[in-house]
């Protein structure tokens, strides 16, 4: 059989693009807008937010458009473009006390200060087709929205609610931090890790920025008995938390805006810290609403504290080799590139084996 090579060459690929377009607009239906995904698949816009690295949910928005939904190839666009902006500076630390809450809810209390506020969420409500959906229109949107709105009516939230850790922590029930892990900030889009275990920032900023459903993997494997962590969420908190800078003349520090993000602080086993038990701590947040990612990232972040790994959910060498949907997806699309001369190379090592194989088994 003879091998030959693959022929077209760039006027192959410019059709290969353009065939890709014609998938997406051949249908009849009307036309997505940017701004209809921001506002209805926003769920998606902050997964694809999270996992691109950059908070900008236009462009998310449209990367979800370009890539036709497939998530990965979204936010792989997200990320390149991150990565051709300039990085002027770091914001201040947040501070999420002071976060504009939408959702806040605990699982270790069922009275907690500010009390429990379920928000936007899909946890009580039945998985079941809701077909209605299938005809909506204008005038049950507006209906739905003047009922709602006039049975809320204008009630305001308090501006801060206080963190439950803390009240943890000011009766000496928590450790303060992994001893045995740097506390140093580490910004791996510009230093890479050489080292391991890395520095706390590192793993937390890599979980950031990870494919969801790897966290979840490898986060679930650890709750199901591959690891110990047996956590209770102290707090989940979704809101809009503010970003403010330090003034390149002045030095003061300024309010730039803010951004959606969910944070999970959750308790795990008892530990000594210098001789007293306490409860263990484990921590995540990242940008939009996406509460199962956090809560992986606290699970993982608090197994990744083991000082003696036995499980990859603990290793945090495996964890962050693993866990990023722009390395993962490049290196398992790239066997679909041309390997014609390995391949070739294989089939002639094989073909030697085998008349090897057939000459000493007629020699028997």
């Amino acid at each position: 059989m003879g091998y030959v090579a693959v022929r077209g060459g760039e006027k192959a690929i410019e059709y290969a693009c353009k065939l890709l377009e014609y998938q997406r607009l051949k249908g009849k239906s009307k036309l997505l807008s940017v701004d209809q995904i921001v506002e209805q698949l926003y769920f998606l816009v902050d997964r694809v937010m999270s996992e691109g690295s950059l908070y900008a949910p236009k462009l998310a928005a449209l990367a979800i458009k370009q890539a036709a939904g497939d998530l990965l190839e979204a936010s792989f666009i997200l990320r390149a473009s991150r990565n051709t902006l300039p990085s002027l500076g770091y914001s201040l630390p947040i501070k999420t006390d002071k976060m504009r809450i939408i959702r806040r809810i605990s699982a270790a209390f069922k009275d907690i200060p500010g009390g429990q506020i379920l928000g936007p969420t899909s946890d009580y409500c039945l998985r079941l087709f809701r077909f209605e959906l299938l005809e909506e229109n204008e005038d049950k949107r507006k209906k739905f929205m003047k009922e709602l709105l006039g049975e809320l009516g204008e009630e305001d939230l308090p501006a801060e609610f206080p963190k439950i850790v803390e009240i943890l922590r000011k009766e000496g029930l928590v450790v303060e931090a992994p001893s045995h892990q740097s506390t140093e900030f580490v910004d791996i889009t510009k230093e890479a890790v050489s080292s391991f275990p890395p520095p706390r920032s590192a793993l937390l900023q890599a979980m950031a920025r990870a494919e969801t459903g790897g966290l979840l993997l490898l986060a679930y494997s650890n709750m199901r008995g591959y690891g110990d962590i047996h956590p209770t969420v102290a707090e989940l908190r979704v809101g809009y938390a503010p970003v403010t800078v330090l003034h390149p003349y002045t030095g003061e520090e300024i309010y730039v805006g803010e951004v959606k993000i969910t944070e999970v602080e959750l308790v795990a086993k008892i530990e000594s810290q210098e001789g007293m038990p306490k409860f263990s701590l484990g921590y995540g947040a990242c940008f939009g609403h996406n509460e199962t990612k956090a809560i992986c990232m606290a699970v993982l972040d608090k197994a990744m504290q083991t000082q003696e790994p036995k499980n990859p959910s603990e290793d945090s060498e495996f964890v962050f080799y693993h866990i990023d949907s722009i390395d993962s997806m490049g290196f398992a699309n790239h066997y679909k590139l041309p390997h014609y001369v390995t391949f070739q190379s294989d089939l002639d090592r094989l073909r030697k084996i085998q008349s090897q194989f057939m000459e000493v088994k007629n020699e028997a």
